[in-house]
């Protein structure tokens, strides 16, 4: 059974092979390498010098946050540093608790089990999950009716490194079993230009820093979005211009994507003028939004809101979704009498991370 996942944002469009190839050589492969999320790193740091020191796997650890911030980057780095290996599967592709069972009895002592979208796994899986990660066994029943046994497996002591973007979808039980948890923040734009000025370096390609400013600050203070769009720009720049990714070549092409000066692309836009001019600013239900403007709801719910919340644009409240005066200001909308009668907050441009 094919696996149900959000399309591709319209800023980049569908990812191509030669993209997928340049993954692996784009991400950092050292923690020292790794630009931004400075807490993270320094409690991560701790934990892999403390485990190196008493020579045992590192605890098993979850990431959670909004997607293309480096959560799958973070585990292969782990495996890097611990110089064990890494299997990589993701909650949706481990049907049955006998596809578990199966990883699991293959990994080494010290292996590192990375399981992407893990609020997706079922609750069979899980509880065959369970004893793996707190006591290193594993439970099989072998046979049927009367004649049925219960078999434990001893496995060797492993480390299990789990990815979601919905903390709240992964049961307390499974929740508890991990010993570091940390949460990945959107990044600062300094930290993205970092980003994009090694991206470019991977893929040789020219680039002035004003460039690499413009491509940040459109980048949704998202690594996987900047170095995307630092992709197409550079297509953009070799077509269209002389090839170098200048602050000019930048804007043309983003332009030419429709992404404004926040990031926002055509998809953000039809949410926020959906609320405003559709349904009166909100507040009104997502499921509705999303008929509006013939999207899924989980698209708009994991895609499109996080950075909108994030920019101040919208809001959640008990009656659904609103759009906040920043929004209307962004989209070049005046504000009704009456909701200029709300509050007088005063309408600033907002700041991206």
């Amino acid at each position: 059974m094919s696996e149900k996942r959000p399309p591709d944002r319209a800023i980049s469009g569908q990812r191509r092979e030669e993209d997928k190839n340049l993954d692996g050589l784009i991400r950092p492969q050292q923690l020292s390498q790794f630009t931004g999320q400075e807490k993270l790193k320094a409690n991560l740091t701790i934990l892999l010098e403390a485990a190196q020191s008493r020579q045992e796997p590192v605890d098993h650890v979850l990431f959670h946050g909004p997607p293309g911030l480096g959560k799958t980057t973070l585990a292969h780095i782990i495996a890097q540093e611990m110089n064990v290996n890494i299997r990589t599967t993701a909650g949706p592709a481990i049907e049955r608790a006998g596809d578990l069972a199966a990883i699991l009895t293959n990994l080494r002592a010290g292996d590192i089990l990375f399981i992407d979208e893990i609020h997706r796994l079922s609750r069979a899986v899980e509880e065959i999950l369970y004893p793996a990660m707190e006591d290193f066994v594993l439970d099989i029943i072998v046979g049927k009716g009367p004649g049925a046994k219960n078999v434990r497996l001893k496995l060797p002591r492993f480390t299990v490194i789990g990815a979601t973007t919905r903390l709240a979808l992964i049961t307390a039980p499974l929740r508890a079993r991990f010993g570091a948890v940390y949460r990945m923040d959107f990044y600062e734009q300094a930290a993205l230009e970092t980003i994009v000025l090694r991206g470019a370096r991977v893929l040789e390609v020219p680039i002035d820093p004003a460039g690499a400013t413009e491509i940040a600050r459109r980048a949704r203070g998202t690594p996987r979005v900047a170095l995307r769009l630092l992709r197409r720009v550079r297509d953009y720049a070799q077509v269209r211009a002389d090839g170098r990714v200048t602050k000019a070549a930048a804007d043309e092409a983003l332009a030419l994507l429709e992404i404004d000066e926040l990031g926002l692309d055509d998809l953000d836009r039809r949410v926020l003028r959906s609320i405003v001019e559709k349904f009166g600013g909100g507040p009104v239900g997502l499921e509705t939004i999303a008929a509006s403007i013939s999207e899924e709801s989980d698209t708009i719910m994991d895609v499109v809101e996080p950075y909108l919340l994030q920019l101040g644009f919208l809001e959640r409240t008990p009656r659904g979704r609103a759009a906040t005066p920043h929004a209307y200001a962004h989209l070049n909308i005046p504000l009704s009498s009456d909701q200029k009668k709300a509050p007088d907050n005063d309408v600033v441009q907002p700041k991206l991370l």
